[in-house]
């Protein structure tokens, strides 16, 4: 094919300081310092690459779509894109879309349109350093708007958390890259309803442990056959258990004989797969919210039954406790008549008199 590089405006034609090929249906637009995107793409691209430009900024419209019909692929990594409009990448025929090595500020929920879009596979490799971004994207996810979506690819972001109920809506997803990040546990991930998902990487984090609720949900995939967890900082102590079972019976993990123990001192560099019971010396349960739980019911009981004796008590005396309470009546009503008796003779003034005199 012919890649022109001349300037055109008419249609058919190629952009300025781009290269086209009407034969393969592709225009690339790299490390041409395009501030923002070319007016006059041609009509006939698929495959469209504008990489490597200082642009910041797709507006609403930034690819029109009936301009671009058939635009399948579009790669704008490696640029500086800071805001992503809404409407911006409503484009009817989009597949791909990369993303990738940006640092982006916003990025809107609605950037594909109101009517959802029929995208395949997205990239954002390096491109959510920011958090509120992450929380569009959540949104954007959970939305249904992407329920086309089969790869997704979230490495390199320096990820700590994610967003609970994040890919919920993504019932075609088969690919989920999670790899390189910070990630320090999965207890409020979701991969209920992942029902297609047949890989998942992991490695390259900072877990130092998979629950039982992780574990249960890995097992209820049935497409899921590639999981990879190398390079994460496995704690080996009691919580480790039920990690190590799992390990030992799934065929999910790919190099699973690789992961090893990265503390405590006695346990490093130990093999997962080796570890048994007598390693971890779990006398004492590790599961502490099970604990507190048993004995905040034990405590109710062992309340309930001193309440019960108590009323037990008071019915066999209800005699004796019926007698003494009549005794305290008396008592206080002759006191309170000795009281009275005393404020008479104070407030009658012969009586104070006639008592003086006697005194005299």
């Amino acid at each position: 094919p012919v890649l022109l590089g001349c300037g055109s405006a008419q249609p058919g034609g190629c952009p300025a300081l781009c290269e086209c090929s009407e034969p393969a249906k592709t225009v690339k637009c790299v490390n041409r310092n395009l501030t923002a995107v070319p007016p006059d793409l041609p009509p006939y691209v698929r495959s469209l690459f504008i990489t490597g430009n200082p642009l910041t900024h797709l507006p609403a419209g930034a690819f029109p779509a009936q301009r671009l019909p058939d635009l399948a692929s579009l790669n704008l990594s490696g640029n500086h894109l800071r805001t992503v409009e809404a409407g911006a990448l409503a484009l009817p025929a989009l597949r791909q879309l990369d993303l990738s090595g940006n640092a982006l500020a916003s990025f809107s929920p609605q950037a594909f349109g109101e009517g959802g879009s029929p995208l395949e596979e997205l990239a954002l490799r390096g491109a959510l350093r920011d958090h509120g971004v992450l929380l569009s994207l959540a949104t954007l996810l959970q939305s249904g708007a992407l329920r086309n979506l089969s790869r997704l690819e979230l490495a390199d972001n320096g990820l700590l958390l994610l967003p609970a109920g994040m890919f919920t809506a993504l019932p075609a997803l088969r690919q989920l890259d999670l790899s390189n990040n910070s990630l320090v546990g999965l207890r409020n991930v979701s991969f209920q309803g992942l029902g297609q998902l047949q890989s998942l990487n992991l490695s390259d984090n900072s877990l130092s442990v998979l629950w039982n609720s992780t574990l249960a949900q890995f097992r209820s995939l049935p497409a899921l056959r590639h999981i990879v967890l190398g390079h994460n900082i496995w704690v080996c102590d009691c919580a480790i258990e039920d990690l190590v079972a799992w390990l030992k019976e799934s065929d999910q993990v790919e190099g699973k004989e690789a992961l090893t123990c990265a503390s405590p001192d006695k346990m490093l560099g130990k093999a997962l797969l080796k570890i048994n019971g007598s390693d971890l010396n779990c006398s004492v349960p590790i599961d502490l919210p099970s604990q507190l739980q048993t004995s905040y019911v034990f405590l109710g009981i062992v309340l309930a039954l001193i309440g019960a004796i108590f009323l037990l008590v008071l019915y066999l005396n209800r005699k004796g406790i019926k007698k003494w309470m009549h005794n305290i009546r008396d008592a206080c009503r002759d006191h309170m008549e000795g009281y009275h008796y005393r404020y008479e003779i104070n407030a009658d003034p012969r009586l104070t008199n006639l008592s003086s005199n006697s005194d005299v």
